[in-house]
């Protein structure tokens, strides 16, 4: 923050914090922030991506711009047909080989073939190998889920919210062909297999589409962190929400888009999802980003 305010900027925008809220004169961020406030440079600091419990946003200085996360109007459609015709919404950055492309191929749940959240090394290559595997969010990272089927001898993955993620989706760039979908439609496919004596499924990859994302837009993402504010009730905390879910930004070449060692990708641009701010204006002379 020192060397920031030294340089002259205008604003400092800072997406980093503590896992809660300190009180303000043991945290260093807020600290920082009002010597920066002092010389009248706007402090926007990221809310926290631990939504969506109460008491949960950090940067919570009544000095400092504290933003949320929302949704935006863009969507990466991958839906599920499953072998009775359903067709059950979910969303996909793979854009690789493997695609079903309509052919019906076996589907089973994870549960049932040694972990439930799709833990690597821990599936069942003779119930996987050749079939779609569903798999439960939670416990591992999202594209590891697709990276332990392949793993198993697996060719797809369907990968289901639970209760706590509720119907949010997060376009990810999958190992393999896979897919996100609900906690609601992650229900009626688990019932699907449960009831069908030989399940079967497909994804329907639609790439890129506009308008048919979370409308109306913006909405508060659930990863995102809520107030009310811990330190100081009486000061409603996030201030504001901005863009947040399934953003196109800039990618490094130092790491893959599915941020996994065993993935050889490279990619210029990404899509990614957290408490993040960019500030445009014409009269911002120096930015400095945290």
């Amino acid at each position: 923050f020192d060397q920031a305010v030294d340089d002259g900027v205008d604003v400092i925008s800072l997406s980093v914090g503590a896992s809660y809220a300190p009180p303000y004169d043991s945290d260093s961020i807020a600290i920082g922030a009002f010597a920066a406030a002092r010389k009248g440079i706007v402090v926007s600091c990221s809310a926290g991506n631990s939504g969506p419990g109460a008491y949960t946003a950090t940067n919570i200085a009544p000095w400092i711009l504290t933003m949320g996360a929302s949704t935006v109007d863009r969507d990466f459609p991958a839906d599920v047909v499953l072998g009775d015709g359903s067709v059950h919404a979910g969303v996909s950055l793979y854009g690789g080989d493997g695609r079903p492309e309509g052919e019906l191929l076996p589907l089973v749940y994870s549960a049932y073939c040694g972990s439930r959240y799709c833990y690597s090394g821990y599936l069942d290559p003779a119930k996987v190998k050749g079939k779609i595997v569903l798999c439960d969010r939670c416990g591992n990272a999202r594209v590891e889920k697709g990276a332990s089927v392949k793993l198993a001898g697996g060719i797809g993955m369907i990968m289901a919210n639970t209760d706590l993620e509720g119907n949010e989706l997060l376009a990810d760039a999958h190992l393999i062909p896979a897919t996100m979908v609900g906690a609601t439609e992650g229900d009626k496919i688990r019932a699907y297999i449960e009831s069908a004596a030989s399940p079967t499924a497909t994804i329907q990859f639609r790439g890129t589409v506009i308008g048919e994302g979370t409308s109306p837009a913006p909405k508060v993402a659930s990863f995102s962190s809520r107030g009310p504010n811990r330190v100081t009730p009486e000061i409603l905390k996030p201030d504001v929400i901005a863009p947040g879910v399934n953003i196109l930004a800039g990618w490094t070449g130092a790491a893959a888009p599915s941020d996994l060692e065993i993935d050889p990708r490279r990619v210029t641009f990404n899509i990614i999802s957290g408490n993040n701010l960019t500030i445009f204006t014409s009269s911002v002379k120096k930015f400095a980003i945290g």
